[in-house]
C-alpha cells in the first residue's frame, strides 16, 4: 500500500473522537493528504450494522453474533473506503479497528484471542495498522470526564465490571503487539495531542 494507516483505541469516553478531531486540524496545516473514518461504520453498510450493534434494545444478541457483525463491517469498510485511500497513498486514520474487537469480544465477552483473530483475518494479515494509538485511561475516569454512559448505547450500558475487563484487554493487546503505543492522556486534550504529533513525526508517519 502507498498510504499509512494509522487506528486510535480506548475504553469508552477516554477521547478518541476528540483526538482525532485535533490531529485533522494539524494535518489540515500541514497540508497532509488524509482521510478520517471509524469502525464500526464507515461505508453505508457498515453504517447500517453499527446501528443494529449499538442500539440499546438488542439486549438478545449473543457474544458471537456481535463479534462476526463486528468483522462483518469491518471487512466491508476496508474494501469500501480503507483499501482505496491507501492505494491512494492517503492517510487514513481510523476510530477504532481490530483492537477493539480483541479487547471487547476476545478478552471482555471471553470469546478469546485466537476466534477474533480467526474471524478478522484479512483485517490482521492484509491492513494491519501501521500504528495504532492506545488512549490509556481507566474506564472509571473516562466515564467520570464524559458524565456517564450514553443510555443509546448497547456497549456503553454493559457496567464498569465489563469495561474494567475491556482495559485490561488493551493492556494485554498493547503487551503483545509493538504498532501499538500507549499515550498516558490524562492530563488536557491539548497536551495529549502534543504527544500524538510528536510521535507520528517520531515514526515518520508525518
Amino acid at each position: 500500500m502507498k498510504g499509512k494507516f494509522i487506528t486510535f483505541e480506548g475504553c469508552e469516553g477516554c477521547g478518541k473522537s476528540t483526538q482525532v478531531r485535533l490531529l485533522s486540524q494539524k494535518l489540515d496545516e500541514l497540508g497532509v493528504d488524509y482521510i478520517v473514518t471509524r469502525e464500526p461504520g464507515g461505508s453505508d453498510v457498515a453504517e447500517q450494522i453499527r446501528k443494529i450493534i449499538l442500539d440499546a434494545k438488542n439486549t438478545s444478541m449473543c457474544d458471537e453474533c456481535e463479534a462476526l457483525l463486528y468483522a462483518a463491517a469491518r471487512i466491508q469498510h476496508l474494501k469500501e473506503i480503507v483499501e482505496p485511500a491507501l492505494e491512494k497513498g492517503k492517510l487514513v486514520i481510523c476510530d477504532r479497528y481490530v483492537d477493539s474487537s480483541l479487547a471487547y469480544q476476545g478478552y471482555a465477552r471471553g470469546l478469546g484471542e485466537e476466534y477474533v483473530e480467526k474471524i478478522n483475518s484479512a483485517a490482521m494479515s492484509s491492513f494491519c495498522p501501521d500504528l495504532t494509538l492506545f488512549l490509556n485511561i481507566s474506564p472509571k475516569d473516562a466515564f467520570a470526564r464524559k458524565h456517564g454512559a450514553d443510555e443509546d448505547d448497547r456497549m456503553e450500558q454493559l457496567g464498569l465490571e465489563f469495561h474494567e475487563k475491556v482495559y485490561q484487554g488493551y493492556l494485554a493487546v498493547a503487551k503483545k503487539y509493538p504498532r501499538i503505543a500507549a499515550i498516558d492522556c490524562s492530563g488536557t486534550k491539548y497536551q495529549t495531542a502534543e504527544k500524538i504529533i510528536t510521535l507520528l513525526k517520531d515514526r515518520g508517519i508525518i
